[in-house]
């Protein structure tokens, strides 16, 4: 059963992920460093680094958002990114980023679902995913359509939050996340559900060596977990 941020709606999660980020566009950006501490913009960067050898020229941001890894992206001085979300209260937000640091020639935005990405195959060097998989509505259908416009020998990287094991920080952690963000989250963005889909999504993705095999599972090879901040999130490498 999947996890969904408005129990009452009867529309499917793909829906209910679009309206929910929809809602929380406008404070979206300052909501993800405040409640991380700031923490996310370097685990981006740690991520964005991983490709570094590649020299990737066309890459595609699956669930883009606002755009902060796109525009982190911009660091492997690529020629052309293309970023795609379901949300086009997201997309607008990060139009509105990338114009103002006049990106606008290098990364293009469109509003797309990653189950249907409308490319051809074989079409990117490189294809990042941060902290979106966990939202996909058919996890495997939307990893096989990455791996359908990655070129062969492209790497995808994902980065998503995973769950602490290690005693006392897995303790803190769940507290923080369980009963402390959700009430944060709502207060700021006055959306009663987003915040506790959050804690909620998390619990539910399977992380670490299971995502791994769903990675070999639609066909990829070479899989890795690098594991951040006492396992609060990983960063995910695979190859076609």
């Amino acid at each position: 059963m999947s996890v969904l941020p408005y129990k009452e709606d009867p529309s499917g999660k793909k829906q209910q992920v679009a309206r929910m980020f929809d809602n929380i566009s406008h404070r979206y950006d300052f909501l993800n460093h405040f409640l991380s501490l700031g923490i996310d913009k370097g685990w981006r960067k740690k991520a964005i680094d991983m490709l570094r050898p590649l020299n990737p020229q066309m890459m595609l941001d699956v669930a883009t958002g606002t755009a902060d890894f796109a525009i982190q992206a911009m660091t492997l001085k690529p020629k052309k990114i293309v970023g795609i979300d379901i949300s086009e209260g997201m997309l607008e937000v990060g139009r509105k980023k990338i114009k103002q640091k006049g990106l606008s020639e290098s990364i293009e935005l469109n509003l797309a679902d990653s189950e249907n990405l409308p490319f051809v195959e074989n079409n990117f060097d490189a294809v990042t995913v941060a902290f979106g998989v966990r939202n996909f509505e058919n996890l495997e259908k939307g990893l096989a359509e990455i791996r359908r416009v990655l070129k062969p020998g492209g790497m995808l990287v994902v980065l998503e939050f995973s769950k602490p094991k290690s005693f006392p920080f897995r303790q803190v952690y769940n507290f923080y996340f369980k009963a402390i963000l959700p009430k944060l989250g709502q207060a700021i963005s006055k959306d009663n559900a987003a915040y506790t889909y959050l804690p909620a999504s998390v619990q539910s993705f399977p992380d670490g060596k299971a995502f791994e095999l769903i990675l070999n599972k639609v066909g990829f090879k070479e899989t890795t977990c690098r594991p951040l901040t006492f396992g609060v999130s990983s960063i995910y490498t695979a190859r076609k």
